[in-house]
């Protein structure tokens, strides 16, 4: 082993670098979830701190708590809804870029598709804000003209999962679809001409050919989307929230949020942050055993 070490040191020493930050940012943070069980003081640091009696103390808190309800109907909902509108369009987009003999028009939607992915997220909602304004919104004054009556869409719970999951699909579908756009350019062109020599439509193609050529990537992809259903970002959802529209808009990201940064409550904090990684963890194992029983392709 070390013969091998020294004799290719130098792609050991390439190595080393990521495997270090992965190591410091990674693994390193994850002795904080100690401070779940634990009734954690910041002045007696992590190891000081006394255990929780019992040790599911803080757990059992969230799951009592009054809000528990509202906040995972509100995470899971906001993410399904994410998942049932964001995930087929970028496949959609992809086809259709593939299928594009026009050069120019092609490098032009694609420039407009995937430039919305480089804006901030507070760009994103600041645009939200000012096309969606009472007053001045170019939305309202389209249906006041219209003979409708102006929305304050911000103040309204029936309105924010649609802005905010729709928004969010504006903004990632172009780079969303460069995974597909990269698969389907390994579909060898001897498919697509045996299918024209049987009578195929292009339609047909797409639906024989292609999407049976990129399902491993689709569902690689869908795994992982799944397995991230109790990870809402906390930023956009903080940037677009009100007191009006908390019904809707309080998921577990800011309910953590709040109780751990604003109302100092660490060891709360981080026991529902544990729990909401323990659901993630769960739901990826399951649909990679699914998916793997299914179509063969999984993660592992």
């Amino acid at each position: 082993m070390w013969k091998q070490i020294k004799k290719h040191w130098q792609l050991y020493l390439i190595f080393a670098l990521p495997f270090a930050l992965v190591l410091l940012f990674s693994y390193k943070p994850m002795y904080g979830i100690l401070i779940a069980f634990k009734d954690f003081v910041a002045t007696k640091g992590i190891l000081g701190s006394q255990w929780a009696d019992p040790w599911y103390k803080y757990f059992e808190m969230f799951v009592k708590t009054q809000n528990f309800p509202r906040l995972m109907w509100n995470t899971v909902t906001l993410s399904l809804y994410g998942l049932i509108a964001g995930f087929p369009i970028p496949i959609i987009l992809a086809i259709s870029l593939n299928e594009c003999r026009n050069v120019k028009m092609k490098k032009t939607v694609q420039m407009i598709t995937y430039a919305p992915h480089f804006i901030s997220v507070v760009i994103i909602v600041s645009i939200l804000s000012l096309m969606l304004a009472p007053k001045t919104g170019i939305v309202n004054n389209l249906i006041e003209v219209l003979g409708g009556e102006r929305i304050d869409f911000f103040s309204k719970p029936e309105y924010f999962k649609s802005l905010y999951v729709w928004s969010g699909v504006w903004q990632g579908m172009g780079f969303s679809s460069v995974i597909y756009m990269a698969a389907l350019s390994g579909v060898s062109p001897a498919l697509h001409e045996a299918a024209i020599l049987d009578g195929a439509s292009k339609l047909q193609r797409i639906f024989h050919v292609d999407l049976p050529s990129i399902s491993p990537t689709i569902i690689i992809t869908l795994i992982l989307n799944v397995g991230n259903i109790m990870s809402v970002g906390y930023e956009k959802v903080l940037l677009m929230q009100t007191s009006l529209n908390m019904s809707s808009s309080d998921v577990i990201s800011t309910y953590v949020y709040r109780i751990g940064l604003v109302n100092a409550q660490y060891s709360l904090s981080t026991a529902v942050g544990l729990f909401n990684s323990i659901i993630n963890i769960a739901l990826l194992v399951t649909v990679n055993f699914i998916a793997r029983k299914v179509s063969e392709t999984s993660l592992w």
